[in-house]
């Protein structure tokens, strides 16, 4: 056997006798009989998840809805802290999440770290109270339907478009062809619908008067974010955990922290895509992540 795979060998081995020891000597702190369960909203809200290994993906919709629920039913819970992270993502799935935390029935604090825009927005505005630095981005309430279109590439190359359909918009918004006048004002129509409801979503969330500077799809930072109404105070973390103690009348409650269990195979598969995968990130991926629209996302498929 080669050198290299006696190291692996001895990696992995180091690696589960440490995974086994955690398991069996994991020390607890006494929990008090009040909590606060602080929930993780990071990365592209969807109810899909990339079928790409190793990618960088956001929290579990079915996890944040799951955990929402157990806030719900357990009545040690008291308040709950939403850390978001996130610019957004789909219409379905950010609707769900703000729409299981309007339904909480306890105070709900959500805390905006670096970004919280569009549809992670959409989730924060539904909380009672948002708290973000001077400097985060918020905002972005707006939809976006675009989609690339090949049919000038086609035909350069000789690639036609054969259009079989039962249904005159059966193929709406495909690729392959341009849209016609009636096609591009159904889309427009359905993404002026989603969009309102979007905005009266937000209008009603936080008792807002006028939305028209709102409503144009602008990000805001923080400081601007305040004096529009979008969010209440400057703070972190721990200013969201002083004002849950606050909200739910707490004076030593337990901080729980959700995470998602990750099996053994999860950091085996961790520690060995590590550097590849960092080293992969690079400046390419920057510009690629600041290019993306961080709005809310429409397919028309």
């Amino acid at each position: 056997m080669k050198k290299g795979a006696y190291v692996i060998l001895i990696l992995l081995g180091l690696l589960l006798f440490s995974f086994l020891l955690s398991k069996v000597f994991t020390v607890k702190d006494k929990i008090s009989p009040e909590q606060i369960l602080i929930i993780p909203v990071y990365g592209i809200i969807s109810t899909s998840s990339s079928g790409f290994p190793f990618e960088e993906t956001g929290s579990s919709v079915s996890s944040i809805l799951n955990e929402l629920k157990k806030a719900k039913d357990d009545n040690k819970i008291k308040a709950v802290i939403l850390d978001i992270n996130s610019p957004g993502g789909t219409v379905v799935a950010s609707k769900e999440i703000a729409d299981a935390v309007k339904n909480l029935n306890k105070p709900v604090i959500s805390v905006i770290r670096e970004v919280g825009a569009s549809g992670a927005y959409w989730i924060a505005s539904s909380s009672d109270l948002i708290i973000a630095d001077e400097l985060s981005i918020t905002g972005s309430i707006g939809v976006i339907g675009s989609y690339l279109q090949f049919s000038k590439l086609m035909q350069e190359y000789g690639v036609t478009y054969e259009r079989l359909v039962g249904g005159d918009y059966k193929d709406l918004g495909t690729n392959f062809k341009e849209l016609e006048k009636d096609e591009r004002n159904i889309l427009q129509n359905k993404i002026d619908i989603i969009h309102k409801f979007f905005v009266d979503e937000v209008k009603e969330n936080r008792k807002l008067n006028d939305t028209k500077k709102i409503s144009t799809g602008e990000f805001f930072l923080g400081i601007e974010a305040k004096d529009l109404g979008l969010i209440d105070k400057f703070g972190n973390k721990e200013t969201a955990v002083e004002e849950a103690k606050k909200l739910a009348n707490l004076k030593s409650p337990s901080i729980i922290e959700f995470k998602e269990k990750r099996t053994l195979l999860d950091l085996i598969q961790g520690v060995s895509s590590q550097n590849f995968y960092y080293f992969g990130k690079g400046i390419g991926n920057e510009i690629y992540s600041k290019s993306q629209n961080p709005d809310l996302e429409i397919k028309a498929l």
